[in-house]
């Protein structure tokens, strides 16, 4: 663990923000009505020169809370069948509460002061996490309340993509759409995705910045 002083570390990189890659599947678009289905994480880590890299994973299908709404369009969408036993379901406390310890242990040896979600149009996932935190009453939330880091939005800057099969393909990451829509693998491709922008950042000389060398 180092100090945020270290820009070869997450806490110096990211302003003592420690980034998470989360991506959810539901069923429908309405976060305080609408089933948590699926969720999985990536968390980050950087080696001793500073470029970002996957580490930990994490990835649970999820039982629908009771009287939720199971809307048949997003059902088709994503093909999760939420009755289906085989899915190995979990409750959303226990795979938040599973989440949220790694997360808060992920924080504490990196020296970092708060988790930050980072997802691909990250609002979205953002507002399922915090209403199924909310709904089984979770106090102990890792994550920042309302600022995230949004793949689209910097894939948008870099890459001149915001669609994340597109991003990955003008970055040369490699996306199976068979695959996609899986919580599991969509965070993956995202997590590789913004490893990319920010390493890419680095390997362009944004990173660490030179101030004294900037004109003024």
């Amino acid at each position: 663990m180092t100090g945020k002083s270290d820009l070869n570390t997450l806490s110096g990189r990211f302003r003592g923000f420690y980034p998470v890659v989360i991506d959810i599947e539901t069923a429908g678009f309405n976060a305080k009505t609408d089933a948590l289905l699926e969720v999985a994480v990536v968390t980050l880590k950087m080696d001793n020169k500073g470029w970002l890299q996957q580490d930990k994973t994490l990835h649970f299908h999820v039982e629908s809370f009771e009287g939720a709404n199971l809307q048949p369009e997003a059902l088709a969408f994503n093909g999760i069948d939420p009755h289906n036993p085989l899915r190995g379901a979990v409750s959303e406390y226990n795979a938040l509460h599973t989440i949220f310890k790694t997360v808060r242990a992920g924080i504490k040896y990196c020296g970092c002061n708060q988790a930050i979600i980072v997802a691909h149009n990250a609002s979205f996932d953002h507002s399922f996490l915090m209403a199924a935190a909310a709904r089984v009453n979770l106090k102990c939330n890792p994550f920042h309340p309302f600022c995230t880091f949004d793949t689209a939005s910097l894939s948008g800057l870099v890459l001149g993509q915001t669609v994340l099969a597109k991003a990955c393909a003008t970055a040369s990451i490699p996306f199976d759409a068979n695959q996609a829509h899986s919580a599991l693998y969509d965070t993956k491709q995202t997590a590789l995705l913004f490893c990319e922008l920010v390493n890419r950042w680095k390997r362009l000389g944004g990173w660490p910045l030179i101030v004294d060398d900037l004109p003024r």
